[in-house]
């Protein structure tokens, strides 16, 4: 429903705390210029848009219950750009699939006939809800770094191993040959 939300008060171009007269003002407005018989800028789509807003807006009931929605939806949506923000974040979640990557790779090395750990084991050994497990599994499904095995469970792929050998490598400390001490 968050995907196919309309906002009625950006469509008839007013604020949420528009009066009523204000609102049959700009509906006005809208539908003459939208209507589909308006030869240089009739939009059926948009006129439709404006007959849904104004349907709803006017009527005092329909618009208190709107406007709960609207608060809502403007809610997730100041979330979603504050997280969008949040370049920690972002760490955060390499690191989690990282995490995912190395308890993977052990398990696969431990047994490689069962190489596999479930979605419940998961969250537990990376305290990591299942909301945003879901979303590393996903991705690293995607590329092809992990798979589902016939029992239901995740194991790691060559290609997981080679993404987890190289991360490794990239944190590894680079030793220079003045590093090292002769041994007597």
């Amino acid at each position: 429903m968050e995907a196919n939300f309309l906002d009625y008060y950006e469509i008839l171009e007013i604020s949420p705390n528009a009066n009523s007269g204000t609102i049959e003002r700009m509906f006005r407005y809208l539908a003459m210029r939208y209507h589909p018989d308006n030869p240089e800028t009739g939009d059926r789509l948009r006129f439709d848009a404006v007959m849904r807003a104004n349907d709803t807006l006017k009527d005092p009931a329909k618009r208190a219950q709107y406007d709960i929605a609207h608060r809502d939806h403007l809610r997730r949506r100041s979330r979603l750009i504050e997280q969008a923000g949040d370049s920690e974040g972002v760490g955060r979640d390499i690191d989690i699939q990282n995490k995912i990557l190395s308890l993977l790779y052990v398990k696969r090395r431990q047994k490689v006939n069962d190489p596999g750990i479930g979605d419940l084991e998961l969250e537990q050994l990376l305290s990591c809800p299942a909301e945003h497990l879901e979303f590393h599994l996903w991705y690293m499904k995607e590329k092809g770094w992990v798979t589902r095995t016939e029992n239901g469970t995740f194991a790691i792929t060559v290609a997981g191993i080679d993404r987890a050998n190289s991360e490794h490598q990239l944190k590894a400390p680079k030793k220079l040959l003045t590093d090292q001490t002769d041994a007597p």
